[in-house]
């Protein structure tokens, strides 16, 4: 699925497929996306997910407004566990299937919002 391309700063997602999630010029199976970098992201099972696999994007300053979880072809609920931690600190997590939180991604970043992203890959 081709997305069109907002008009804003930092990386984008352009499209959706089995290979992954295409950001400007490099695929990602597994992405960890910020308003300043897009990384290949190498996401722990998501059973164990913990706030330490997403502590870079948290980092970021000044601090995002939310972080999108992208929980792979189908919706899941984070680990209680990391939820917690990351509410913790202070930051709203908004779960959605993959597919989801890219076209969110895209959307909110073309409104300027100042958020994250850590995208499970799709399976199948």
């Amino acid at each position: 699925m081709r997305m069109d391309r907002e008009k804003t700063d930092g990386p984008m997602i352009s499209a959706i497929g089995r290979a992954g999630f295409k950001v400007d010029d490099g695929y990602y199976t597994a992405l960890s996306i910020s308003p300043e970098r897009a990384d290949g992201w190498t996401p722990p099972a998501f059973e164990t997910l913990g706030e330490a696999d997403v502590a870079a994007l948290l980092a970021l300053d000044p601090p995002p407004e939310f972080l999108l979880l992208g929980t792979g072809s189908a919706l899941r609920q984070p680990p209680l566990v990391f939820k917690r931690a990351v509410e913790a600190r202070g930051f709203g997590i908004e779960a959605m299937d993959s597919r989801a939180a890219a076209r969110a991604w895209a959307v909110l970043r073309g409104e300027g919002r100042w958020i994250v992203a850590a995208l499970y890959p799709l399976e199948g």
